[in-house]
Formats: structure tokens, C-alpha cells, sequence
């Protein structure tokens, strides 16, 4: 059994972001575009993040991934869905309550060795938030949390709070080095769960927590 799992040191800066887009306007879609784009929203809102080309196929009696990834195109000119062409394999929708809004990528998180941030903003990258919030987004690396849809490769989008709930996935500070795990508070300790069988949770008497996750921008394959 692993003693921590997802793990990463890291310096936080957390800076408030404008809103930088607006939310385009859309156009036509036939049925089979209609299907794909309510199985993606229906993912996203169970899971939090998109479904693979893979998974959108098998949900909506597509055989072939080409004929995915033509529909996922058409989605994308349509302005219903969005693909970073800096990034393969990315996806996220547009419009709707939430906008895009620049947010630093501080680092990753990962399994085992840490790795020092150093203050250091990689980038910034755009995400569906409620832009009234300070986020920072962090690479996920390792599998510690795989039951909860957090997948190695995957970006976490961490909203800045001191605060969190039960069940709440939360980036959490224990002596210098953070974890994403599930936060509990318990009679006179806290317990970070991992979302994976294969590592145990974490016990502590003091927790600092950095932010909680709202959501992923998921690298997705065939």
C-alpha cells in the first residue's frame, strides 16, 4: 500500500483572473452532433470531465473514432465545444453560466517524489469557471485518485479556499508537501482519502487547505 499517493511541493501564488472571452455564439447541429454534444454534458456533469472519443462513440452507436473526432470537429466550428490547438486531446464546452477565464499552471502534482514549484506560473490557461473566484491549475500525475475520474495527465482546476466540506476533493498542505485527496474531518483528526484501493489515507491532527477542486480538463485518447 502506498503511504500518500498524488503528492506534489509546491508554493502557491494565486492571483484574481479577468474574464478574457466571451461566450461565442452558436450555430446549427444536425441530431448525431446533438447526441454527442448531450452525452458530453451529461459526462461532465456526473464526472467532471469529458469522455473519451472511445466512450462518445460506444454512447452514441458511432463504430468509428474518425467519425467521433468529424463530429467533435463540427461541435468545435459550431462553437459548442473547445480544443486548446496547443494542447492534444482536450476538451472542454463553452457557454453557459460558467466563462473563460485565464488561469495560472503552477505545477504538477505527483506520485511519489515531490516536485518544487518554486512560485513558478508554466502558463496561463483557459478554463470554465465562475469568474467571480482565484483559481490555479495543477498537472496530475499518478493514479491515487483514479476512482474519482482524476486521471494521470489530467489539469486540475483548484478554486483558492481555506474551507471545505466533507467529501470535498481538496488540495491539502501537510508539512511543506500537498496531496489531492478526498478531505474528512473527524473526531480529533482529518482524514485525506485516496480514490484508489491500492493507497491508504492519510491521518493528521493539522490540515492547511490550499483549494478545492471544481473541476479537470481531461487528456483523452481513442
Amino acid at each position: 500500500m502506498h503511504a500518500h499517493g498524488t503528492i506534489f511541493q509546491v508554493y502557491i501564488i494565486v492571483y484574481k483572473i479577468p474574464i478574457i472571452t466571451a461566450v461565442k455564439a452558436l450555430n446549427r447541429i444536425n441530431k448525431t452532433q446533438q447526441a454527442v454534444l448531450d452525452y458530453i454534458q451529461r459526462i461532465i456533469g456526473e464526472r467532471g470531465v469529458a469522455p473519451s472519443v472511445r466512450e462518445i462513440g460506444e454512447a452514441v452507436g458511432l463504430r468509428s473514432t474518425s467519425t467521433v473526432q468529424y463530429n467533435l470537429n463540427a461541435l468545435e466550428k459550431a462553437g459548442y465545444i473547445e480544443r486548446d490547438p496547443n494542447r492534444k486531446r482536450t476538451l472542454r464546452l463553452t457557454g453557459g453560466s460558467a466563462r473563460s477565464v485565464s488561469v495560472p499552471l503552477l505545477g504538477t502534482v505527483t506520485a511519489g517524489m515531490p516536485i518544487l514549484a518554486q512560485e513558478q506560473i508554466e502558463e496561463y490557461i483557459p478554463a470554465a469557471v465562475d469568474a467571480n473566484g482565484e483559481y490555479f491549475a495543477l498537472h496530475v500525475r499518478g493514479d491515487s485518485m483514479i476512482n474519482a475520474h482524476i486521471q494521470d495527465g489530467d489539469i486540475i482546476i483548484v478554486r483558492r479556499t481555506p474551507v471545505a466540506k466533507n467529501g470535498d476533493i481538496v488540495v491539502a498542505l501537510i508539512d511543506d508537501e500537498a496531496t489531492v485527496k478526498r478531505f474528512y474531518k473527524e473526531k480529533g483528526h482529518f482524514r485525506l482519502q485516496p480514490e484508489n484501493e491500492d493507497y491508504e489515507p492519510i491521518i493528521v491532527n493539522e490540515v492547511a487547505v490550499l483549494g478545492k477542486v471544481v473541476s479537470l480538463i481531461r487528456n483523452y485518447g481513442e
